[in-house]
């Protein structure tokens, strides 16, 4: 049996895979994890992870072909206590308009396998969107995984608003661990926390008009076409959409159609959560994107304040790669949180 003192002082250890930006590895970090290697075949992304988490040791590269021994030897012999699977979600959401049979993504979750039978983590972690309940991979998953001792737990749909996060994103979580204990007590400990809005994480930041730049060359509005911005003008701050624009400003693709993308063009409201953001985070015509009170689009840097980054936190690549980055994380609050909660059932459950 561990003490408590052992408890304190453990060292936890955590290997990230598809760990894009380092938004997991910062959220486990920050909750006294040490990331000793990733994997993602990204290569604009895994440039931003470097510059943030220079002492993990990435792996750049296309993960089926990724050996388990590379990450083997990191650990030198020293237990995993975590091992991070949040593989490609595009195929299972809602807006994809492919087939998830037809896109080769599918089956990547299933590359976590060969990890866990080589370097048998204590917990596995899982983390994706609604959808892949209905792929029918969970079932294939939990037979591999059996393999190896591992059970799978039932899949957990939670808000990440309701994890600390400045916005509603709605997500699929789930474990496998050796452990009963820690299987069937995933999830029930975890408790919603005060909602923070938008106006905690982006109100300090300085206004701008369209196409202003500041200090900090993420905080930087995007320029507006003449056009777009008087179409900013009759849509009320705070909450506002496009259904207060008057006829001649109307999209001829809006026009009777109130119902359809009915997000376009509309304003933040301060005292509530941001919408989920996407790849096109900054960019007014791909969802409710636009400013509570400025004329103009999210810039990148609220955008990553929206997914709880921290603020001097350093984005590699050309303005659409770094939305695309900050759309694809998983919010680092979030991450930190969950990563509490899983070294809570460890020390219940496997340690004690």
């Amino acid at each position: 049996m561990a003490t408590i003192a052992n408890t304190v002082n453990k060292k936890w250890l955590a290997v990230d895979l598809f760990s894009g930006s380092g938004a997991v590895t910062t959220g486990l970090k920050q909750e006294g994890f040490e990331v000793v290697a990733a994997i993602d075949s990204d290569q604009v992304a895994c440039k931003t992870y470097s510059l943030n988490h220079p002492e993990v040791k990435l792996l750049t590269e296309d993960i089926t072909k990724s050996n388990p021994m590379d990450v083997h030897a990191v650990l030198d012999g020293r237990v995993l206590d975590l091992l991070v699977v949040c593989a490609p979600c595009q195929p299972f959401s809602s807006q994809n308009r492919k087939r998830a049979e037809s896109d080769p993504r599918v089956e990547l979750i299933f590359e976590c396998v060969k990890f866990a039978k080589l370097l048998n983590p204590t917990v596995i972690f899982f983390e994706n969107v609604p959808g892949i309940v209905n792929a029918g991979l969970l079932d294939l998953l939990e037979g591999q995984l059996k393999k190896f001792g591992y059970k799978l737990s039932a899949p957990l749909k939670i808000d990440a608003a309701t994890l600390g996060v400045p916005q509603r994103r709605e997500r699929c979580i789930l474990i496998a661990s050796k452990s009963n204990g820690v299987v069937e007590s995933f999830g029930l400990a975890l408790r919603p926390v005060k909602p923070k809005t938008v106006r905690d994480a982006i109100g300090f930041l300085p206004s701008l008009c369209s196409g202003e730049e500041s200090l900090d060359p993420l905080h930087k509005a995007r320029k507006h076409h003449s056009i777009t911005l008087e179409r900013l003008k009759h849509i009320p701050k705070d909450g506002g959409s496009r259904s207060s624009l008057p006829t001649h400003l109307q999209l001829s693709c809006h026009k009777n159609k109130k119902n359809d993308f009915p997000d376009v063009y509309g304003r933040m409201r301060w005292s509530d959560v941001a919408p989920t953001l996407t790849t096109g985070c900054t960019d007014l015509t791909r969802g409710r994107f636009v400013h509570p009170e400025d004329d103009r689009a999210l810039s990148l840097r609220e955008a990553s304040l929206l997914q709880t980054f921290p603020r001097d936190y350093i984005f590699y690549g050309n303005s659409g790669q770094v939305a695309r980055q900050i759309g694809n994380a998983v919010p680092v609050e979030m991450a930190r949180h969950l990563a509490a909660h899983l070294k809570d059932l460890t020390t219940t459950h496997v340690l004690n």
